[in-house]
């Protein structure tokens, strides 16, 4: 239900229950009254249809009404002041409705204490006192706890909400994350695997009439790459059933590393691998992110650099790993000729592990790719 729905039932239930009190006025009077006590009967029971609105504002009236009715005709009736007070409780700040409730009560204490004979004083007199004013004081009270709890249940409406809207955000950004992942998974498959297809199937034009044994070597390579290449995008889009996903290799790592650097020889790159320091087991996620790097860097000397030769070193420190690629091409050239995509995509896998990567000509020629991976943040 809209809540203007609900505005319209809270409006009509206050009007129903003013007209319900204006009745039971009408036949608490008798017959026989005077014009002015029709007219405040009037005024103090049909101005409850307007208590949520003007909650003090009515409570004034009604107060004012029910105590000018004890004085002048000696006529308790607190029906209607036990609404005002009432919502004078729930529809009020707390501060307001304690001004409001305690000015409306000394009101009406005073006409009530004015209709007592005090003398001599007796429990009787307190009694009556108490009697009168007590139902006003616990209508307040009640309308009191409504309000706090209506405020206590809009608070825990509003702490789902904003739980909801979170978790959508959490989802929306966890999706990003994940797509922003997949697509450096494709970029480093598909642009690795390509450049061993194009330099083999280069070779192999180069030399299908006059050496075919060559040539046919370098066709082989080719249908390895592209279905190597197949195989890795179905793993990293989570494609094929259960039998096909078991058959395909699992997500690269360090161990892997000299098969990659045997195909980057196959295509026509001398490239020399160097581990230092104590090696030991780390984070899947970190070892393949050290991988991918590596693969990049080399993908992009056989793209762009007119290198030969390339040197990769791993360095097992305490906290961090180090992975660096050199190579002795043109070092103006080895940046991304498409926008440096590459190095974002190091750079982004570096940076999710609290790492850097630095980038550019190397002091001895060629071009320098170092990455720092730290490994506790990979752990944590």
């Amino acid at each position: 239900m809209t809540s203007t729905g609900v505005l319209s039932r809270s409006v009509l239930g206050d009007i129903a229950l003013a007209f319900a009190i204006f009745v039971a006025a009408l036949f608490a009077s008798g017959g026989g009254q005077s014009a002015w006590l029709y007219g405040l009967i009037v005024v103090g029971t049909l101005s409850l249809a307007l208590r949520r609105r003007f909650a003090v504002p009515v409570l004034v009236i009604v107060a004012a009404i029910t105590a000018f009715a004890m004085v002048q005709y000696d006529s308790w009736w607190p029906f209607a002041a036990l609404i005002a007070f009432y919502s004078v409780g729930a529809h009020c700040a707390r501060r307001t409705a304690i001004v409001a409730g305690t000015a409306g009560l000394l009101l009406l204490g005073t006409a009530v204490a004015f209709e007592i004979d005090w003398n001599p004083l007796g429990w009787d007199d307190v009694a009556l006192m108490t009697g009168r004013l007590a139902p006003i004081v616990a209508a307040w009270v009640l309308g009191e706890n409504m309000r706090t709890r209506r405020a206590y249940l809009e608070a825990l409406e509003e702490r789902a909400a904003q739980l909801e809207r979170e978790k959508e955000a959490n989802a929306r950004r966890a999706a990003a994350e994940e797509q922003a992942r997949i697509a450096r998974e494709v970029h480093d498959v598909v642009a690795h695997n390509l450049s061993v297809i194009i330099v083999q199937a280069t070779a192999a034009d180069a030399v299908f009439v006059s050496d075919p044994d060559d040539a046919r070597t370098a066709v082989r390579t080719i249908g390895r790459s592209a279905r190597r290449a197949l195989a890795e995008l179905r793993h990293v889009l989570g494609r094929g059933d259960d039998h096909e996903l078991a058959d395909y290799a699992p997500q690269p790592n360090l161990g892997r590393l000299d098969n990659l650097l045997d195909e980057v020889r196959l295509a026509g790159l001398e490239v020399e691998l160097e581990r230092e320091g104590p090696q030991r087991e780390l984070d899947p996620a970190l070892e393949l992110s050290a991988y991918r790097i590596v693969q990049e860097a080399l993908t992009n000397t056989l793209r762009h650099a007119s290198a030969n030769r390339a040197w990769v070193t791993l360095r097992f420190d305490l906290d961090a790993l180090d992975v660096e690629i050199v190579d002795n091409g043109t070092a103006t050239t080895t940046a991304d000729a498409n926008g440096g995509r590459g190095l974002i995509g190091m750079r982004e896998r570096a940076a999710t592990f609290g790492g850097h990567v630095e980038a550019g000509p190397d002091a001895a020629g060629g071009f320098r790719v170092a990455a720092r991976l730290p490994i506790a943040a990979a752990g944590h």
